[in-house]
């Protein structure tokens, strides 16, 4: 029986994202006592701060599904050297009406992927600046900038064993600060 239910809130609405494609690849290296639910967040609205007294039926499954996990798992995918606009609108919807963040408290991990060498960096910056506004304990090690390219997995979507190591080490590390923070 799982312990912790982690969010896994995927940056891209794209079907075939690359980082969708790393987060089912994470997913796989987390601890038995760890379970992954899958957060959709395409079918939001634009957040509308007059929308926060009658919000959507979306957006109050995305705050119950947050609310009942023990830490969160963002692999990101970056637009123009930040967090994709889909991303910020999911964050801004479950963090309110202010005072009502299902994000707060919440344990995070942040890695993503991208074809460039600097593997989405700048929107993991920029999506750790906004974790720490909304009082989410962000792990800092390790960092995964992960450069996509058609070595790191085989004919059957796994991880090369080089990837796939450091990505275990990544998931060991991310499993460890939910335990001390959730």
């Amino acid at each position: 029986m799982s312990q912790y239910q982690i969010a896994v809130v995927v940056g891209s609405l794209r079907k075939d994202s690359l980082n969708r494609k790393l987060a089912q690849a994470l997913v796989k290296l987390g601890p038995p006592e760890f379970s992954f639910k899958y957060v959709e967040i395409g079918d939001l609205p634009l957040y509308n701060q007059d929308d926060d007294g009658d919000q959507a039926p979306s957006v109050k499954r995305l705050k119950a599904e947050i609310s009942a996990s023990q830490g969160v798992v963002f692999v990101t995918a970056e637009y123009n050297r930040s967090i994709p606009g889909v991303l910020k609108n999911a964050i801004d919807h479950a963090s309110r009406p202010y005072g009502q963040s299902a994000w707060a408290g919440k344990p995070a991990g942040v890695i993503g992927t991208s074809i460039g060498s600097i593997g989405s960096a700048l929107a993991q910056q920029h999506l750790r600046n906004v974790l720490a506004y909304l009082n989410m304990p962000t792990m800092g090690q390790p960092e995964a900038f992960i450069h996509s390219n058609d070595a790191l997995y085989d004919a059957d979507g796994n991880l090369n064993e080089g990837s796939k190591g450091f990505l275990q080490g990544w998931m060991n590390q991310y499993a460890a600060w939910v335990r001390k923070h959730a």
